[in-house]
């Protein structure tokens, strides 16, 4: 595996345990934010939506990259243009890397 692959993993993976911490704040369960993650797993997984696939890591359980999709998009649209952004620096450093 490459290196800027595993820098992605650790991004999408520090962003997925933030967003599950968001479930329980100050003592509570949030109700609204597991009601966004099941719709966020429901779209992904309904529309076959894997962000994993798109950076070019192999999951090799079924489902899990679509799952793990839902739960980044469960934080909304800036959350995840900013992962994509960090994502696409990191392969543009890599590529700019190789050509040099």
């Amino acid at each position: 595996m490459e290196l800027y692959k595993v820098l992605i993993l650790a991004l999408i993976g520090e962003s997925i345990w933030e967003t599950l911490k968001l479930i329980w704040n100050k003592g509570k369960v949030s109700v609204d934010k597991i009601g966004a993650i099941l719709i966020g797993v429901l779209l992904s997984v309904s529309t076959g939506t894997d962000i994993m696939n798109l950076v070019g890591v192999p999951i090799f359980i079924p489902y899990v990259g679509t799952i793990l999709t839902g739960i980044l998009i469960s934080r909304g649209s800036n959350f995840v243009h900013d992962i994509i952004n960090n994502m696409n620096g990191i392969y543009m450093e890599r590529k700019t890397r190789i050509s040099n």
